[in-house]
Formats: structure tokens, sequence, C-alpha cells
């Protein structure tokens, strides 16, 4: 995916993005000419009072919302120009999600809940069985395979959440609010393993959060205030060692 020029951008760049919800004097306008670029292997905290346009980045991002108006582009392609379907093959080829609320289905080992992604795009079942057994390795689950939701720590199903987000291999990994069911324990160590995978494997992790401890692993954090990017800032201690590090500002 990609076109003349490409290798000379970022990996995701955004000029000029607006979003406007409902019309008239009903008309909410979320994204306000945002300008924001994205290197690849970049690991970025997007935060933000209610209603500051974070949710609604992210959402445009991961290629579940269209912007009004202004420029995204991926490896240089115009996504803003793409149809549903396109934006569908270019989010299932590039794209992982990790959501606050795990969205595991229940009644599913921790396998077949990773597995999903790969069924989806008509991959035999030897290479889903393999891929899922080896993501859930990766993030501290062999020999978990087996065991539904119900049988695991919140933890634990959020760490199946982030095995099935990676089990395709994705350039960029999309963590909307991922530790805000996790006890402070626990969001750490969810914590660690999105810098690890960052820092081992090379992913793009683009996270929203509203907790500044969770923010301190980032490597850049961009804080959103009323539709515009009101600061962006490179974290010059981010990863595990933020456990410790003064505390981040929460802006607004």
């Amino acid at each position: 995916m990609s076109t003349a020029h490409a290798e000379d951008l970022p990996l995701i760049r955004l000029r000029g993005l607006t979003k406007v919800y409902g019309q008239g004097q009903a008309a909410f306008q979320a994204l306000k000419g945002v300008d924001l670029d994205i290197e690849a292997g970049d690991f970025v905290a997007i935060m933000g009072p209610s209603g500051s346009g974070k949710s609604t980045v992210m959402n445009t991002l991961g290629c579940l919302d269209t912007p009004t108006g202004g420029e995204y582009l991926f490896h240089g392609l115009h996504v803003e120009r793409l149809g549903r379907d396109q934006r569908a093959r270019l989010r299932r080829r590039y794209l992982g999600f990790v959501f606050q609320g795990f969205n595991l289905l229940a009644r599913t080992s921790a396998q077949e809940n990773v597995e999903l992604p790969l069924l989806y795009r008509g991959e035999p079942a030897a290479a889903r069985h393999r891929a899922a057994r080896a993501a859930l390795a990766s993030v501290g689950l062999a020999g978990w395979e087996h065991h539904t939701p119900a049988e695991l720590s919140g933890g634990q199903q959020q760490r199946v959440a982030i095995a099935r987000a990676i089990v395709t291999q994705p350039e960029v990994l999309l963590a909307d609010e991922p530790t805000g069911n996790l006890d402070t324990q626990r969001s750490h160590e969810i914590m660690e393993l999105l810098w690890r995978l960052n820092e081992e494997q090379g992913i793009t992790v683009l996270m929203v959060t509203h907790e500044p401890d969770m923010a301190r692993y980032a490597r850049r954090i961009v804080h959103f205030v009323d539709g515009c990017i009101d600061s962006d800032t490179r974290n010059p201690e981010p990863g595990p060692q933020a456990r410790h590090a003064a505390p981040v500002q929460e802006a607004g």
C-alpha cells in the first residue's frame, strides 16, 4: 500500500483534519483542523478532557470513522478518499485494536478468541491455531489457551485481547483506555506489555488514556483540548521506569 513519495512521509500524517457531528444549530465540531505526524515505531499517548476530540481522532486513525475535512495519509495513501470496503481492508491488514472492556466472547476459549481475526481472513485452521498460540505466548499466557474469560482475571483477559489484536501482525496497535478496568498493579503489567511490543516488535502504539501514570510509558504525549492539539511533547524517560518518574500533568 503506497503512493509516490510515500517513503518520504511518516507512517501517519493528518493535515487540517476536521470532524463535525450534526447539522445546523445542532452541529458540533469535534476536531478543528488537526495536524499530526506519527512515525513508524512510535508510542503515542493521546490525552485530554472529555469532549476534547481524543476519541474522535482515535476512531478516525482506526478507520472506524471518517473526517469531515482535511487529509489522513497512511503510508502516503489518502485514507479520507477510501470507500467503506477499502477502509475495512486497510483496518484488517494494518491495524489492531484493544479496548477498555476487553470485548471477549464469554463462552469461547482464549485461543478461539485470539483466532477470530484470522478466521475472518479465511486462514486455514492449522495456521490459525499456530498463530494464536504464539500470540498468547508473547503476552505471557502460554498454557492458558483453553481457559474461558470467566476463568481469567481482568489482567489476563486484557492480555488475551492484546493477543487477539497482534495475531494479525499489525503495524499499528490502537488502544482505547486499555487499563481503564484494571487495578494499579494489573495496569502497570499491561503497560509494560504494550511497551515491550513497541520496543521489541516495533509495533506503533497509539493509546488514548486519561491516566497520567499510564501515559508516562509512552514516548510522546499529545494533549487535546476543544478539538485541537494543545501540546505535543516527547517523554524523556518512557517505558517501565515510568513507574518511578515524576507525574505527567493532565491538561484541561
